[in-house]
């Protein structure tokens, strides 16, 4: 990890022991996110096995997003506005003032790499110093300019060729090697998204990529150990996260979302975005009926007002413009997962999450163009969340609660304040680098 691309600063691993206070900001193209929560040490969870602590929510508060596109920032004024709003609810509601927050990227054009790399055992037996220096050296590897690391995953340890090894530590060998699946995002999106929550005078604890934070929240054991594909769909964007062996090992986002389906549709009946927005919760779907042509429904046009009289269309004419986007939308992920090499793998187990998941006949939709098993997911094994919030709408946000129990899983470089250099917030990230340097 050459050093000028790690701009995204690293979370302090969460004491199994310990409680602990967690802000995580959501910040999607159609909505913001705060939450604020109390970690506490809990017993395992049978079918959670990864977590070590419960998360109790404490404070919540939530905004309709402005200034995002396609899940990056446009207008950074409107939103930190809408930041401030999401954070002061939250801050309300909890009783208590938040520093620092964990924050997603969707937007950025999130990429996977796979680097490999192989050392030799000094004394025959591995320790904890021959992982550091196999990690290293895969880390050395370049990721390409522009490029900002998110997430630096091992994702499996091999012993003199012995492949599928979780921790080589104290076993026996002569060479060790290992996989270590590299995620990053542009990173003037990455640097635009830190700078607006900074403007809002909050430090940011880690950025994550949205499908692994939603993975983290919404997948069971078992779905990540056999191998399954989450799809986070959101407003402006839909990411995709492959997990095998309970581990990440592909992501993925393309910049078409819900959104995408609202403006269809404004366009297609002629009317403002916020009536389509509305037509297309209660009265949309991706599958066809037999009903549909003699279900109307009432639609007022751009120019008119509320007071005038609605022009009546059949509730087909709504599926016309509803289904072709859907299907655009799930056929560009499926062909992303099979260029990656994921198509059959993947395509057995589908996790749809994300507010647009929850159209009528998306996972009908789904199971035909994925050729697999699909469920909605939604976030598992968290307290105090509102009824209007256990939807899979808030995988995401809950998943980066999931996030400080797992970051002990990253490697990452101590590195100096070099890393920070000419990002035009001196301040902010050389706290960050004086930070990175105190803590490990």
């Amino acid at each position: 990890m050459q050093t000028s691309h790690c701009l995204t600063p690293r979370l302090k691993p969460l004491s199994a022991r310990r409680s602990a206070t967690m802000s995580v900001l959501d910040i999607g193209t159609s909505k913001v996110v705060c939450l604020i929560a109390e970690l506490q040490p809990a017993e395992a969870i049978s079918t959670l096995r990864g977590r070590t602590h419960l998360a109790r929510i404490i404070g919540i508060g939530h905004q309709r997003s402005l200034g995002l596109k396609g899940g990056a920032i446009v207008d950074l004024e409107a939103a930190e506005g809408a930041i401030r709003h999401a954070v002061h609810a939250a801050e309300r509601m909890a009783k208590a003032e938040v520093q620092s927050v964990i924050v997603n990227i969707s937007g950025g054009r999130l990429a996977s790499q796979h680097f490999e790399a192989r050392v030799n055992v000094r004394s025959g037996t591995v320790t904890g110093s021959d992982v550091e220096r196999v990690l290293e050296t895969a880390s050395a590897h370049g990721v390409s300019p522009g490029r900002a690391v998110l997430h630096a995953l091992p994702t499996g340890y091999a012993l003199d060729g012995q492949g599928a090894v979780i921790d080589p530590s104290g076993m026996i060998g002569d060479a060790l090697g290992v996989d270590l699946h590299v995620v990053t995002a542009e990173a003037a999106a990455a640097r635009n998204l830190m700078l607006a929550v900074e403007h809002c005078h909050l430090g940011v604890d880690a950025v994550i990529a949205t499908p692994y934070a939603a993975g983290l929240s919404a997948l069971v054991d078992d779905e990540a150990e056999l191998g399954c594909a989450v799809v986070d769909m959101g407003g402006g964007t839909t990411s995709v996260g492959v997990f095998t062996g309970g581990h990440l090992v592909h992501c993925d986002a393309v910049a078409v979302g819900g959104h995408h389906v609202t403006m269809d549709i404004a366009r297609g009946l002629s009317t403002r975005v916020s009536v389509a927005e509305r037509l297309k919760t209660l009265y949309g779907s991706a599958i066809a009926t037999p009903s549909d042509e003699r279900d109307m429904i009432a639609v007022h046009g751009v120019g008119e007002d509320e007071g005038e009289a609605p022009s009546h269309v059949p509730r087909s004419q709504l599926v016309r413009i509803v289904k072709p986007r859907v299907e655009e939308v799930l056929e560009l992920v499926r062909d992303r997962l099979r260029g990656a090499g994921f198509g059959a793998q993947a395509g057995r187990r589908v996790i749809l999450t994300g507010g647009a998941s929850q159209l009528v006949g998306l996972p009908e939709t789904a199971r035909r163009i994925l050729q697999g098993q699909v469920r909605i997911g939604r976030p598992l094994g968290i307290r105090g969340l509102p009824e209007a919030a256990k939807g899979p709408a808030f995988s995401a946000s809950v998943g980066m609660l999931v996030y400080p129990q797992v970051a002990h899983a990253e490697h990452f470089e101590p590195r100096g304040q070099g890393a920070f250099a000419g990002t035009g917030t001196d301040g902010y990230f050389s706290r960050v680098g004086r930070w990175i340097r105190e803590s490990f």
